[in-house]
């Protein structure tokens, strides 16, 4: 069996500083089925939906274990290739192959023939290959339709090794979600798929010649293997109204695992596309078979009131958990005397190590500001999350030198002070911001008066009665979801009510502690994304 390429130092440099610093950027990354991942030595391609730019490539980089895969040889576009930069450095540095796109040259044909041999000759060797055959990234909930370009390899390299009985290729497909990819201390899932092995013997339907209806086949099989573990939506609409639908079906405290949130929201999106009555209009053109039933009619409802019932409680600012669990006057007082004080403690103690932020938060705001002054938000915002990481790291260290510098004859201690006094001080400016947050949440419940407050409830127990008749009756989930998530004990990264019920220490390193999976660094509940554009 090959063994694969010897990892070069600046890939394992590269892998343990992104380690850190996706790390520091998101709150939570879970992965999942690592354990499926083919070992050094079997010739594997990794293919993944390409949601974020450079920031995916860095999050599989990091999310293979270095026991169980020594490197990931990545493929970039080749305008990214020869400048003066970090970010070409990195690419350049790691091993990565550059790959030329018709876009980036007026439309016009373009060789990539160099590239695809390296990458076969690499994968001969036993070594993994990342590609993203959506062909580019791009700010859209929906995955878009895969090149064929991995098939097509996949059965070059067949082809090339027909006279070997061992030889094997497997396709690694990855499903990538983030919950808000380019907001700070959102949660990331990373899913691994099981692998497809190809083999000359077990394959001969992939050897040269081969029919582009098995280079199709295959293609289809990676796009519906990728599209069932993430959130595929026809617009960012979906998405809020699906999210929106788990949040009251699955409650603030339930305990379960961010693999199992994203499935449910899965889950009610695809029900929610099933139905849609734009997409069925289109297809009634083409196939006049097609009917609207009264569930599509029922559900295309459920939809709409969703959203509008999202954007009641926007309008209010307040939480579908507080329409659910009313709390009487005595209880709202006296718990935003608690989250009030809460504040202000974390917040003080904090500030010190917020000076030493300060100059980070500040150089990344005008970076991403500038950058997204250079186009629309289709094709600007998948790469915001790689600005911030870029500039984020250049800033920290720029501070931590700093530091060193300005305190050199105790700079021994200060090595290790600074790094510590940011980390925690970032804990303590999480919770102080999540204490705000309820404390405003309480207040603003006080502005809204008591009859708005009942036609809200009353909107949301007819909503709850309807969601729960599609989510049992129809969608087959768990009819008592809290229960069925305690007692299926899920070990991940998550949601908990409190430090006891989760068993996590407070000044924890691994994780903090999360009541909401769409929570971020915000003084407000990131429930809203960008209009539907391009």
């Amino acid at each position: 069996m090959a063994k694969g390429s010897t990892t070069p130092w600046s890939y394992i440099l590269i892998r343990l500083l992104f380690k850190f610093v996706l790390k520091i950027f998101y709150g939570t990354i879970v992965v999942e089925n690592a354990d499926i991942i083919p070992k050094t030595g079997q010739p594997c391609i990794v293919c993944a939906n390409h949601p974020n730019s450079l920031t995916d490539a860095l999050l599989l980089v990091t999310s293979m274990p270095s026991k169980t895969r020594n490197m990931l040889r990545l493929t970039a576009k080749s305008t990214q290739f020869g400048h003066r930069t970090f970010t070409s450095w990195l690419i350049e540095s790691a091993g990565t192959v550059p790959i030329k796109r018709r876009k980036d040259y007026n439309d016009s044909e373009v060789d990539n023939s160099q590239a695809m041999d390296k990458l076969m000759d690499a994968i001969e060797l036993g070594d993994a290959v990342c590609l993203f055959p959506e062909g580019a990234s791009r700010y859209h909930p929906t995955i878009a339709p895969l090149k064929t370009g991995v098939a097509r390899i996949v059965s070059d390299v067949l082809s090339r090794n027909r006279d070997d009985p061992n030889f094997s290729v497997s396709i690694l497909t990855c499903s990538i979600t983030y919950m808000h990819r380019q907001h700070f201390r959102s949660d990331v899932l990373v899913t691994f798929n099981p692998p497809m092995t190809l083999t000359p013997k077990d394959n001969p339907e992939l050897l040269a010649p081969v029919q582009y209806d098995e280079i199709r086949a295959l293609t289809a099989r990676m796009q519906q293997q990728i599209s069932s573990r993430t959130i595929d939506s026809p617009s960012w609409e979906f998405v809020r109204s699906a999210k929106m639908a788990t949040r009251m079906y699955a409650p603030l405290g339930t305990l379960m695992s961010l693999g199992e949130y994203v499935r449910i929201t899965r889950t009610f999106v695809e029900a929610f596309k099933a139905s849609d009555d734009t997409q069925k209009s289109k297809r009634i053109v083409e196939d006049q078979s097609i009917d609207f039933t009264k569930e599509d009619i029922e559900l295309n409802q459920l939809r709409r009131d969703l959203k509008y019932y999202q954007d009641r409680l926007v309008h209010w600012g307040i939480k579908d958990d507080r329409i659910a669990r009313p709390l009487s006057l005595g209880t709202i007082t006296m718990r935003m005397v608690i989250r009030l004080t809460w504040f202000i403690c974390l917040f003080t103690i904090s500030l010190p190590g917020l000076v030493l932020w300060t100059p980070v938060f500040i150089t990344t705001f005008i970076a991403v500001r500038n950058f997204k002054r250079t186009g629309p938000v289709w094709d600007t915002f998948d790469e915001i999350a790689q600005y911030k990481l870029v500039y984020g790291l250049f800033s920290g260290l720029s501070v931590w030198a700093a530091c060193i510098l300005l305190t050199l004859p105790s700079a021994a201690f200060t090595t290790f002070l600074v790094p510590a006094m940011m980390w925690m001080t970032l804990r303590w400016t999480e919770d102080a911001i999540s204490a705000f947050r309820a404390f405003m949440a309480l207040a603003r419940l006080l502005c809204v008066g008591k009859k708005t407050l009942n036609e809200i409830r009353v909107t949301r127990r007819d909503l709850h009665s309807r969601l729960m008749n599609l989510a049992v009756g129809t969608l087959g989930l768990p009819d008592d979801p809290e229960k069925f998530f305690v007692e299926r004990g899920g070990k991940q990264k998550g949601r908990v009510r409190s430090t006891w019920d989760s068993g996590a220490k407070y000044f924890s390193v691994r994780r903090r502690r999360k009541r909401d999976w769409n929570e971020t660094l915000r003084l407000y509940d990131q429930v809203d994304y960008p209009e539907d554009d391009g």
